[in-house]
């Protein structure tokens, strides 16, 4: 039987074993078997906003800890691709800043902005150069309106994360989402990256943590949809708040949607309100800690504060103290599995399904 089975029927399953959030050696496996495979955020196009733009940072810091940079090439070509020179290692660039081309402040090698090796002073000796080696890696990027993403290791196709997301919210005008700094915030949970992902994975503990949002949320026709990669919970508002005006396009007009929570595989979680979208990311940063990310785009700034996308911050708090209460206890001797509610754990018991097909 595979390392971390879990049966597929989730009536007959065992929620995954405690190893994944309390073992350093598989919190290692998981940088290369999952992060370093699966697609990852990487910012907005607001970050390099004119031709010359680039712009330097570090995937995952703390877990992948790459060095990337952004750049607009002369052809208006948006390129990810290594910050870090091929003569000896420096990085290219250290914070954000306009230029034709990427100067290595170490001995002076050139980079156009599309990656290509340009000039090299005092390199005339040296034979067989240059090569294809001495450009900077490039990496692939997938744009949806204005969010980023790319991957280190292009074993999946974006479509198999996205596409399911993209399809069922394709009428949002998510080239016009404006990025919001002042309301975007970064939490420091004391838990592992997986526990803080399951929690968000089921509406089950709505009524019990979430006095706010269980008021404005009707939890009897919450839903929770699977796809391949990523998976919907479908929070359907109470008579009278604020919920989308759905166009007869959509597969869900007709009803009262208060939010649409997207995750997708494995760290992204994309929240869409009436007034915009709350994208969470998720960084690891030790095996019971982690690092979150919340990102606000607003569509319509009139509806902010509103319904089931208000007091995200408060919700926030709520969820920390419970995922950091978990952690403590599933270091306990008595605790090794639990079981899954087959009406309202589809989703937690779906990512634990892709946790242990993963780590294989």
């Amino acid at each position: 039987m595979p390392r971390f089975f879990i049966d597929p029927n989730i009536a007959a399953a065992k929620t995954i074993s405690t190893e994944v959030y309390t073992s350093p050696a598989i919190l290692e496996e998981a940088k290369e078997k999952i992060f370093a495979t699966s697609w990852q955020y990487i910012g907005h196009t607001g970050q390099t906003p004119e031709i010359g733009s680039i712009y330097p940072f570090t995937l995952l810091e703390g877990m992948l800890h790459e060095p990337l940079l952004l750049t607009l090439d002369k052809d208006a070509r948006l390129r990810c691709m290594s910050n870090v020179c091929t003569h000896r290692g420096n990085l290219l660039a250290y914070e954000p800043c306009k230029s034709s081309q990427l100067r290595c402040k170490y001995h002076g090698r050139v980079f156009g902005l599309d990656g290509t090796f340009q000039s090299m002073p005092e390199f005339k000796e040296v034979e067989n150069f240059p090569t294809a080696a001495d450009d900077l890696k490039q990496l692939p990027v997938f744009t949806w309106g204005k969010l980023l993403f790319t991957t280190l290791e292009r074993r999946f196709e974006p479509e198999k994360f996205f596409g399911e997301m993209m399809e069922r919210v394709a009428w949002l005008p998510m080239d016009k989402a404006v990025h919001r700094s002042d309301l975007s915030s970064v939490y420091h949970v004391q838990a592992n990256w997986a526990l803080y992902c399951e929690n968000y994975l089921e509406g089950f503990h709505i009524p019990f943590v979430h006095g706010g949002l269980s008021a404005v949320l009707d939890y009897g026709s919450y839903t929770t949809e699977l796809f391949q990669y990523a998976n919907l919970q479908v929070g359907i508002g109470k008579k009278d708040d604020v919920c989308f005006d759905l166009p007869a396009q959509s597969p869900d007009f007709g009803k009262n949607i208060a939010g649409y929570y997207f995750w997708v595989f494995p760290n992204m979680m994309f929240n869409f309100y009436p007034w915009g979208l709350s994208f969470n990311l998720v960084e690891p940063t030790g095996v019971d800690t982690c690092r979150v990310k919340f990102e606000v785009f607003v569509f319509d700034e009139t509806k902010l504060g509103m319904g089931a996308g208000s007091g995200l911050s408060q919700v926030e708090l709520e969820d920390e103290e419970v995922v950091q209460n978990v952690q403590k206890g599933i270091r306990s001797r008595f605790y090794d599995h639990g079981r899954y509610s087959v009406l309202r754990e589809q989703g937690t018991h779906h990512f634990h399904r892709l946790l242990a097909e993963f780590l294989g």
